[in-house]
């Protein structure tokens, strides 16, 4: 690559920094490559882990919360052995008042 066509180059990057501070307010990100984004570690209760988050819940309530689709669940197995697991965040957000 010759001289002329670095400047050009360089110029463009130095105007589209300058583009991007306007827009942004001065806050510049240059992706990078090969950097996945860190996942979310997701914390899950058993009906029983549940109970000893919220203080006077029992058992009985969180799986009615559960059967309603109030709080996002999953159960792991098949039929009457399965185990319900409850994501953590949604159970404390329905109980603050931020229903899913």
């Amino acid at each position: 690559m010759n001289e002329i066509t670095k400047a050009i180059i360089n110029n463009i990057f130095e105007e589209l920094i300058a583009l991007q501070e306007s827009i942004d307010g001065g806050a510049v990100s240059i992706p990078t490559k090969g950097k996945e984004p860190a996942l979310e570690k997701v914390e899950m209760l058993t009906i029983k882990e549940c109970t000893e988050v919220v203080q006077g819940l029992s058992e009985h309530t969180v799986r009615q919360l559960v059967a309603q689709g109030k709080v996002k669940s999953i159960r792991t197995g098949e039929g009457k052995r399965g185990k319900i697991l409850v994501n953590k965040d949604d159970l404390v957000a329905y109980f603050n008042g931020k229903a899913m």
